[in-house]
């Protein structure tokens, strides 16, 4: 069931939002906030996913599907009257947690899988890097968020043999298949998503290359509600304009030119043009007897 947030929205939907939808409302161009409110999942729902990928559910995201079967909220903005969808909040329900990597049953024998993408010589973690998920049986990978397309956030088992490990994190997947680590619970992660308050791209955030200078100028206007912008900071010149209108278009103070008064005719030029003024007198002074 979709729903607009009224203003007295319902108080567990305030807490389940963090108080965002406030934040959104008050915000300067936001049209409207939506909200599509799911029921619960069945116990016996997370039940059978468990047994039918052989793992166990992180106990915080089990919680959480036990409050709401998945998480939808999106919020546009204004552009002529017409409101235009810009920031996405999505969960995936306990239907669409869905496996990557994993092979279908009617994929062909010789068909590339992304399991193929694997290469030995890849860095596994060090020190501040953690290892890095795999798109073989070491690791189970299940999709949480899609991003409309801008990548996949997922919730990784990295641990899958010869036991799978209950050790879960949540990783991005950029578009070029590249890892990136978010969080080690999807509670932080879910803290994440709200404070980030849905906008395009902003699990680039947290890569090397960053947001793209168009997500960046939705970040400008909608400031996340995070301490975590050292990443959109640290390139922040090369996204400014640095031309100053106010030098461009100033008004230069143009110097009067004084102008060069005629030098005086010579005195035979002067008499030639007497000369010929008398005679044009004369000539109208004979049209006008003979008439």
């Amino acid at each position: 069931m979709e729903e607009k947030l009224p203003a007295g929205i319902k108080p567990y939907l305030d807490k389940l939002t963090l108080g965002v939808t406030r934040i959104l409302e008050t915000s300067p161009g936001v049209a409207e906030v939506t909200f599509v409110e799911k029921e619960p999942a069945e116990r016996h729902t997370i039940i059978s996913w468990e047994q039918k990928n052989s793992c166990v559910l992180p106990e915080d995201l089990k919680n959480f599907y036990l409050m709401t079967d998945g998480f939808q909220m999106t919020w546009s903005v204004k552009t002529d009257d017409t409101p235009m969808p810009l920031g996405s909040m999505v969960i995936n329900s306990v239907s669409k947690l869905c496996r990557l990597g994993g092979s279908s049953m009617y994929t062909l024998p010789s068909a590339p899988t992304l399991a193929d993408l694997e290469d030995d010589t890849d860095e596994e973690g060090n020190g501040d890097k953690p290892e890095k998920p795999h798109f073989d049986s070491r690791s189970l990978i299940f999709e949480l968020d899609p991003c409309n397309g801008n990548g996949k956030v997922c919730l990784v088992y990295k641990h899958a043999e010869p036991v799978v490990s209950p050790d879960t994190e949540i990783w991005f997947l950029d578009r070029a298949l590249y890892w990136h680590f978010l969080t080690k619970t999807f509670t932080a992660y879910y803290r994440l998503l709200i404070t980030h308050l849905g906008l395009p791209q902003w699990q680039y955030a947290f890569t090397s290359y960053g947001v793209s200078p168009q997500a960046k100028q939705w970040f400008n206007m909608y400031k996340p509600i995070t301490i975590n912008t050292a990443l959109l900071s640290e390139e922040a010149d090369s996204f400014v304009n640095k031309l100053d209108p106010n030098k461009v278009f100033k008004s230069k103070n143009k110097t009067p030119v004084l102008k060069k008064k005629q030098a005086s005719q010579p005195p035979g030029s002067q008499k030639s043009h007497t000369s010929m003024t008398s005679a044009k007198t004369s000539s109208l002074a004979g049209n006008s007897s003979r008439k």
